[in-house]
């Protein structure tokens, strides 16, 4: 089954965000990088790709037949999502237990493991 893994930074400092990032050790940005690394690393893991700030979304939508755009995420920020990933595993079990292993899991955010539709 395959799983895609909706990272949800919450408030979950990234390199991205100097003055959050700075709050972390050297350790723990190191520590973060790792983490990352090794999920990129494991076998059944397609990384997907970071995204940019919610900031700098746009949001579309169509109503009476005109499109519709809005400046940044439709979201809160704080559920914004921050990136994304896919996973080819034996079982929900299996995606759950990678989704765990995620550093914004730990570190303010959350992992929406959704399954793939097979056509």
């Amino acid at each position: 089954m395959k799983y895609m893994l909706l990272i949800h930074q919450g408030d979950t400092p990234t390199p991205r965000d100097p003055e959050a990032w700075s709050r972390l050790s050297e350790d723990e940005q190191k520590e973060v990088y790792g983490a990352y690394q090794a999920i990129n690393e494991t076998p059944g893991v397609s990384s997907g790709v970071q995204m940019q700030p919610p900031e700098t979304a746009t949001t579309v939508r169509v109503q009476d037949g005109k499109t519709l755009t809005t400046d940044g995420p439709f979201v809160a920020i704080k559920e914004a999502l921050g990136g994304y990933l896919f996973f080819e595993a034996d079982d929900l079990d299996a995606a759950i237990e990678l989704a765990a292993r995620i550093p914004a899991a730990r570190m303010g955010g959350a992992i929406e493991v959704r399954p793939i539709g097979e056509r």
